[in-house]
């Protein structure tokens, strides 16, 4: 499997306790952070569910 980066780019202010727990669980820790991830199955649904917080690329 290849790898992801995942950039926190909304901040999690106002967001439901999931998906802070979400953003947290993937081991983002502030704005504009990036974090490489195996695209396994479990990851690819975590950041399905914060979408719309993050910008995914390929690494």
């Amino acid at each position: 499997m290849g790898k992801i980066k995942i950039t926190l780019v909304k901040s999690t202010i106002h967001r439901p306790q999931d998906q802070k727990d979400t953003v947290k669980a993937l081991g983002i820790r502030k704005m504009n952070h990036s974090v490489e991830k195996e695209s396994t199955p479990q990851i690819l649904g975590m950041v399905k569910k914060i979408a719309h917080l993050v910008k995914v690329e390929e690494a």
